[in-house]
């Protein structure tokens, strides 16, 4: 469970110690509730918090006029529950993408050829010269042959050079086009929530732990949330779980809803409840590496 610690700064993962007190519950009871499934989630919500509003009660939200949007509330929740932005993956150096592309099997066999070759054509056996010395026409050939051998293991490296080099600038501009579009994408995309009693459109970015977002067929959820609401609602959650089979969700049997997944079938209203770092979504970014090392420090202080 996370400790009240002064000395951290609002950041993205942990809460500030201060803030998160603004609060009836922590950003770690949040991330511990969204890794249950099913009936044990169902089973803590009824043990801990008596009902689905009854977190939102914790959260300081209504779940039926959602948050007020006053500037100031939505400060000390991204104090305390972090911001809805995962932190993309340090991008690979140009000179990383070519030690990457170096280790093709087929390239490393050309090098290894080539060094073989360019070391035979500088090499000479003892007595060879003396050997050459009663031929004439065939003796002259073959020097000439021996002279230019060279040029065979060059041209092979040469080769391997220029491949590698057009490998690495096509995955060098591949990776800065995706980043692009990422960020695009990111800044366009926006999601239905209720603020102030009234239904708006905030890009995901500016979503925060506690907010009543409404959800319907064909939506990328963004955050991770609790169902308040369904209407026979679906789930393909088969980008988490590796399972191609839709989930139902219902309150009174699976109410959990995880970032990434798609809705399938139906709508619903959801109580925001982990976003960025602290999501599920965001949980594996961080173990495949997204995210800077003091976020990561903050994340397992947090837990300890």
């Amino acid at each position: 469970m996370a400790n009240n610690t002064a000395d951290h700064p609002p950041g993205n993962s942990v809460a500030d110690g201060n803030q998160e007190g603004d609060f009836g519950i922590t950003v770690m009871d949040l991330r511990e509730l969204m890794e249950l499934r099913s009936g044990e989630a169902v089973t803590k919500i009824a043990d801990s918090y008596g009902d689905v509003q009854g977190v939102c009660r914790r959260l300081k939200t209504s779940p039926i006029e959602g948050l007020s949007g006053n500037p100031v509330d939505l400060e000390k929740r991204h104090a305390a529950f972090g911001k809805n932005f995962i932190p993309p993956k340090k991008p690979k150096s140009f000179l990383a993408l070519v030690w990457e592309a170096l280790q093709d099997v087929t390239l490393i066999i050309l090098e290894i050829a080539a060094v073989i070759s360019l070391g035979l054509s500088f090499y000479h056996p003892p007595g060879g010269d003396s050997e050459l010395c009663g031929e004439t026409a065939s003796g002259v050939e073959d020097e000439g042959e021996a002279q230019a051998g060279w040029i065979e293991g060059a041209a092979i490296l040469f080769s391997v050079a220029i491949v590698v080099l057009v490998t690495a600038f096509n995955d060098w501009s591949k990776e800065k086009q995706f980043r692009g579009l990422q960020n695009r994408i990111e800044q366009e995309q926006k999601f239905t929530v209720i603020r102030k009693g009234q239904v708006i459109q905030i890009p995901v970015s500016e979503l925060v732990t506690g907010d009543i977002a409404q959800i319907k067929y064909g939506d990328l959820l963004p955050a991770d949330g609790i169902l308040i609401q369904g209407n026979d609602l679906k789930i393909d959650e088969s980008s988490l779980t590796g399972e191609s089979d839709q989930v139902r969700k219902s309150l009174e049997k699976d109410p959990m809803l995880l970032s990434g997944t798609h809705v399938m079938e139906g709508s619903g209203r959801m109580v925001v409840s982990a976003v960025g770092l602290n999501s599920q979504t965001g949980i594996i970014f961080t173990l495949l590496g997204a995210g800077d090392s003091d976020e990561e420090k903050k994340i397992k202080k947090g837990e300890r």
